[in-house]
């Protein structure tokens, strides 16, 4: 019953140990699905799921009936010219990344995008090449293209050798994008879409950001204009800007002014988009722009022939032909793949995650795996490589009003127009000016170094994923970075729940509620009781460090007292049975002030022994163990009775600390310590019942609902321990001592005095 009163409550209700709330509350008999039931459910067939199926995995059906005509039209119409003519110049930057001719950028860009718009559940995100991606399926096109017969390791290889070259990384890229479309589809079929969840937001922006200095320092040589060895073995950052600097005497100056003043133009109009976005109808396409005049420059005053730069080169109109992928490039490339496909999903579902979230609709992880996996497919077949969705290019799409994908499909018929009809006019256009604005798209990315300060102050585990993320995957390499960090992340976790932050628990302001005695002033802490709390799951890793904080905060060993109670007992029994330790109605007389050391030994070789229950039965007295024992024998002293371990944080025990708790237990119990588990669900203690936790010795009886419920089931027990004394019995002269839990060597009627009365004969 709850009464309140203002801001206050009171409640009045039975202590409730576990055993006596299931006697006064009847639980439902609930029946758990198997994996039988899930199959039978997952096989079974009718019209409603029928059409929920093909809804699923066509979402355009769902959203393409109820478009808004009159509405949306005109803005996605704006939005798609926007975002199609980013895509045509991002395609053509990125594909330099992959180390292919700029054109097939221009395939990513458009098969992407179309198989998207059919099965994407995201309306504002814009597929294609994304810079991160393009590089890590460019490292594995450069590992493979070292051993291509003619490479002479080099970026300008000889006229002969630079087109069978180009095609075999055309190859390898298509194949390596099939391989990892074929992984996403396989894990969107399944449904197991849920592993990106191993990638962490802090795990991402530092991949992200390393990534972003990978491409930094791939595109210098374009820049530079420089000929630059590939290089793909750990620590290959560092040996691309050796052989840079090395030869810095031969930059190309055409080039690299053209590249400045483009990255300079790019990266001011780009702030003035963002600082303005509230004023101005759409962002300044600066890139577009930029474009238009440096491809007009170049050609104007022929800078291919008079400054020696490099460009675009020979754009065929329309599409090749589609090929099929290499079954020894899958062979060479699976851990790459398979990584490609992670880290494309991660980064699309969290920039789909943040424009559902704003715009109000479901999005599903799942299908999405099967949108992006289908379009890497299709694209690779077409000579493409692998997509996922730029940052940049989708904050356009969405900030210049496009509402569904159809903005999506105007951005492919301009990549389409481009293609087909009109790809040669840029033909004459620098690749320092497509470096450059690969360049102008990575600000972002660099600027996420800020999180490092942002991160060390909310959450030093995750600054230290964010820093050790981004030095492993400069320092590795994109591939070999991503699964040291995942493998890194996945430690962390172990390291926080291997030793957490357990605390001593004290009642605060004589309430219902318990705190960490720590860290508040108002504290009251019952005498003889203990509340230990563990905040994370008990496992084989954290067994012992549990037991060893167990220890630190009841201030004393279990075990320790354990075996030092035996021994002692074990030197009690024999001066009783000696005739050495005599007891009379007044009191007991001990008649030898010595014991040999030959009794000590014989403890010592007996350890296991001395690890069971105290057994005191067969003598005519009680022992308290607080009290001065015979022969001034030393056993540590205690003052603890009862200890309540908090475990309303514990999620799961496995089988080994399960036995290790186990143990724990028995060693407080033996010592005469009551111990009480509160705050556990009952799955918990269904997995404890069904692991056999509960015996003669750990019963089921010390679990509790709630903190409170234990302490005050402890006061009540400690009161009526301690009325149970009645005068009268003094009178009465039988004399039959027996245990008495007050301690003692004390008889059942009355507490007898103990004294040392030395008799030498």
């Amino acid at each position: 019953m709850i009464e309140p009163f203002g801001n206050q409550y009171i409640v009045a209700r039975p202590v409730y140990s576990t055993n006596a709330f299931e006697e006064n509350h009847k639980k439902r008999d609930r029946h758990h699905k198997t994996f039988l039931d899930h199959l039978r459910v997952c096989f079974s067939c009718s019209p409603q799921k029928a059409k929920r199926i093909v809804l699923s995995l066509f979402p355009i059906a769902s959203w393409l009936p109820a478009y808004r005509l009159k509405e949306w039209l005109l803005s996605d119409i704006v939005s798609g010219i926007s975002t199609g003519i980013v895509s045509v110049l991002q395609g053509l930057a990125f594909a330099l990344l992959v180390t292919i001719p700029p054109g097939y950028g221009l395939y990513a860009a458009f098969f992407s995008t179309i198989i998207y718009l059919f099965f994407g559940t995201s309306k504002h995100i814009s597929a294609g090449p994304f810079p991160i991606l393009s590089m890590m399926v460019g490292a594995a096109t450069v590992r493979l293209a070292q051993n291509f017969p003619g490479n002479t390791g080099s970026s300008n290889n000889s006229t002969s050798n630079s087109s069978s070259l180009d095609d075999y990384k055309v190859m390898v890229a298509a194949s390596v994008t099939v391989l990892s479309g074929v992984i996403q589809l396989a894990l969107g079929i399944l449904r197991i879409g849920f592993v990106v969840i191993y990638l962490s937001e802090s795990l991402i922006s530092g991949f992200t950001t390393a990534a972003a200095v990978h491409v930094l320092v791939s595109q210098l040589k374009f820049i530079f204009q420089l000929t630059v060895p590939s290089q793909e073995d750990p620590c290959s950052i560092f040996k691309v800007l050796y052989s840079v600097f090395s030869q810095i005497e031969k930059t190309n100056i055409a080039d690299l002014v053209t590249a400045l003043i483009v990255l300079l133009v790019v990266s001011i109009f780009k702030e003035i988009n963002q600082r303005f976005k509230d004023k101005l109808p759409v962002p300044i396409p600066i890139e577009f722009i930029v474009t238009v005049i440096a491809t007009g420059v170049s050609y104007g005053f022929d800078f291919q022939t008079r400054f020696n730069v490099s460009v675009v080169g020979k754009m065929n109109p329309g599409f090749e032909p589609p090929t099929a992928p290499d079954v020894a490039v899958f062979q060479e490339t699976i851990g790459d793949c398979f990584a490609i496909a992670m880290v494309g999903f991660a980064v699309a579902f969290s920039v789909a995650s943040v424009y559902s979230l704003k715009h109000d609709y479901p999005l599903d992880g799942n299908q999405e795996l099967i949108a992006l996996g289908l379009g890497n497919i299709v694209c690779g077949a077409f000579r493409g490589f692998a997509g996922s969705t730029a940052l940049s290019r989708s904050a356009v799409q969405e900030s210049t009003g496009g509402k569904t994908q159809i903005a999506g499909l105007i951005s492919a018929i301009i990549v389409l127009i481009v293609i087909l009809a009109i790809g040669f006019l840029l033909e004459p256009l620098q690749r320092s000016v497509l470096a450059a604005l690969a360049l102008g798209n990575l600000k972002g990315m660099l600027m996420q170094f800020a999180e490092i300060r942002r991160l060390w102050r909310k959450d030093k585990y995750d600054c230290l994923i964010w820093v050790v993320t981004c030095i492993f995957t400069i320092v590795l390499g994109l591939g070999l970075g991503l699964a040291a960090s995942v493998a890194f992340q996945l430690l962390t976790i172990v390291f926080r729940t291997q030793f957490p932050k357990c605390s001593t628990l004290a009642n605060i302001g004589r309430s219902n509620i318990y705190k960490n005695k720590k860290d508040y002033y108002d504290m009251y802490e019952l005498k003889g009781v203990k509340i230990f709390r563990c905040p994370s799951p008990i496992y084989f890793a954290n067994i012992g460090f549990f037991r060893q904080k167990l220890i630190d905060a009841v201030g004393f060993s279990p075990l320790r007292i354990l075996r030092k109670r035996n021994k002692a007992l074990r030197k009690i029994r024999k001066l009783q049975k000696q005739g050495l330790l005599q007891v009379t109605p007044k009191g007991f007389i001990c008649t030898v002030d010595t014991i040999k050391d030959s009794d000590e030994e014989l403890d010592n070789n007996q350890i296991q022994v001395l690890d069971e229950p105290i057994d005191t039965t067969d003598l005519p007295f009680q022992i308290d163990w607080n009290d001065q024992l015979p022969l001034n024998i030393e056993v540590p002293k205690i003052s603890l009775h009862s200890l309540i371990l908090d475990f309303s944080a514990v999620s799961f025990l496995d089988v080994s600390s399960m036995r290790g708790l186990k143990s724990i237990l028995q060693e407080f119990i033996r010592i005469k310590v009551d111990v009480y588990i509160v705050g556990v669900d009952d799955d918990f203690i269904e997995k404890l019942n069904r692991y056999e936790f509960f015996d003669g010795e750990v019963k089921t009886s010390i679990l509790f609902l709630t903190i409170h419920d234990a302490v005050l089931h402890i006061s009540m027990k400690k009161d009526y321990s301690t009325s149970k004394f009645k005068p009268s019995q003094e009178k009465d002269g039988k004399i039959d001592f027996t245990i008495n839990t007050n301690g003692g060597l004390r008889n059942r009627e009355y507490q007898v005095k103990f004294f040392n009365r030395f008799i030498f004969t």
